[in-house]
């Protein structure tokens, strides 16, 4: 009984049969089945003949003679059992997600679309072809192969000039941030963020100690003449902005704005920590180049991921650093990671050197280009008195203005209760004020989905709103 309640079995899990259980305490057999009935009739197991005995789907809540507590891993959220103290207390349990949930809080790939067969090929060749080279490889930086083909490939399309000796490879996209973070920073060090961004970055920033300064972000990003006020009274250790494509604003910082930030940087000598998302998907116009592209002062660490390629699941990222912290990142992911996947490493390399990753990008944009319109177009049907919006040039999701007086934060909570889940502005600022304004992905689901996501953000618009 302690065993089920302390949630070493779990509901439905097998116990071990009579003969086994005897043989391992030293008991008759007969014992052991008159134990399982008495725990049958109080409820704790259910037994079916010729099947055996199973944890109850739903055991008694206390043992006998102690407390009403819930048993298992109901007991431990509450820390009652736990024997030490937290720095902070757990964050709040995230509710289960409504059955047939739209999710379109996020810009993510459809995973609909993976080459599957692609990288299984690939994959399969990582393994079986050359097994020593791939899984030998005990680097901090990445596999050398996959860093050769990144650095070609932002020299050729992003214009930086990139080396693959001051590149780290690393698992998704943050946390290439939290090594930057943890290499770059230290306690009190202050560091300017974009009033309106992403929380894990400002997180990964403040875990290793420093003091986020928020600067405000306009229709042409990140607002320079505030940061050099904020200079005048504060020494940056560096300064955290998404310049290509704001988040999740998705505004492009203005080219004069771009000069004076890197000027700013290059006088102060304080880091420009830039970070990249879905730059691989631009639809129309132009898209700027990253500020490590324009950098001559090696003020510029970009840092980017490769999961917006194919699926988040495929958590891959990268930092282009100069030399002398790039040594400081491998010395902070031996420490906190070792190394990544060799496999996936190899195998993406082999997508990129013969031009899979290319292709499946060719096909993607036409197919990325369409739902941004058919969502566009059925939010301008039926939400045009709520919401103002310019279509997003490029990316995977795009920012909505609100009409004054509606409560942004009590809509997308009926959101979720009637299965579309997008995100308030709120969300993203940092002093956690309201914002009028709100984020929608397109990329994950086919045009009736998209018009239905429309549908049931209608439904869900508060009422006198």
């Amino acid at each position: 009984m302690s065993e089920i309640h302390r949630g070493r079995f779990r509901p439905g899990d097998a116990l071990p049969g009579y003969r086994t259980l005897a043989q391992g305490l030293g008991v008759s057999r007969n014992t052991v089945m008159a134990a399982y009935r008495e725990l049958a009739d109080e409820g704790w197991l259910v037994a079916a003949p010729g099947e055996g005995s199973t944890v109850a789907p739903t055991p008694p809540r206390r043992l006998p003679g102690a407390s009403e507590t819930p048993p298992g891993p109901a007991a431990e959220l509450t820390g009652a059992d736990m024997g030490f103290d937290l720095r902070r207390p757990p964050d709040p349990a995230v509710p289960d997600a409504a059955r047939n949930l739209l999710r379109v809080a996020t810009g993510n790939p459809d995973p609909r679309l993976l080459p599957g067969a692609a990288l299984a090929r690939a994959y399969r060749r990582a393994l079986t072809v050359n097994p020593r080279g791939t899984l030998a490889v005990d680097d901090p930086q990445g596999h050398p192969t996959l860093r050769e083909a990144l650095a070609r490939t932002l020299r050729a399309a992003r214009g930086v000039a990139a080396a693959p000796e001051r590149l780290v490879v690393t698992r998704g996209g943050q946390l290439p941030l939290a090594l930057v973070a943890h290499a770059l920073l230290g306690p009190g060090d202050a560091v300017a963020v974009e009033a309106l961004g992403a929380r894990d970055a400002w997180e990964a920033c403040a875990r290793a100690g420093a003091r986020c300064l928020p600067v405000p972000v306009d229709a042409q990003g990140l607002d320079v003449d505030t940061l050099e006020r904020l200079l005048s009274t504060e020494r940056l250790r560096a300064v955290l902005t998404t310049p290509v494509r704001q988040y999740p604003s998705v505004v492009a910082l203005s080219p004069e704005r771009r000069a004076r930030l890197l000027a700013l940087a290059a006088r102060h000598r304080f880091a420009v920590l830039e970070s990249e998302h879905d730059a691989e998907f631009q639809f129309e116009g132009a898209l700027p180049p990253p500020l490590a592209a324009e950098d001559r002062a090696g003020v510029v660490v970009l840092v980017g991921s490769l999961s917006k390629i194919f699926s988040p699941g495929l958590r891959l990222g990268f930092v282009h650093a100069p030399a002398p912290l790039v040594a400081q990142l491998r010395s902070a992911r031996d420490a906190l990671d070792r190394h990544g996947d060799p496999a996936l490493e190899r195998a993406i390399a082999e997508l990129i050197e013969d031009g899979e990753i290319e292709r499946h990008l060719n096909r993607m944009h036409p197919i990325y280009r369409h739902r941004r319109d058919v969502l566009a177009n059925a939010l301008s049907e039926h939400l045009g008195a709520a919401l103002t919006f310019d279509p997003p040039t490029g990316g995977l999701a795009l920012w909505a203005r609100t009409r004054e007086g509606l409560d942004v934060d009590a809509w997308a909570r009926r959101g979720l209760e009637r299965g579309v889940a997008f995100q308030a502005g709120r969300q993203f600022a940092f002093d956690g004020g309201a914002v009028p304004g709100l984020r929608i992905g397109f990329s994950n689901y086919g045009d009736a989905e998209l018009v239905e996501v429309a549908r049931r953000m209608v439904e869900a618009l508060p009422e006198g709103q």
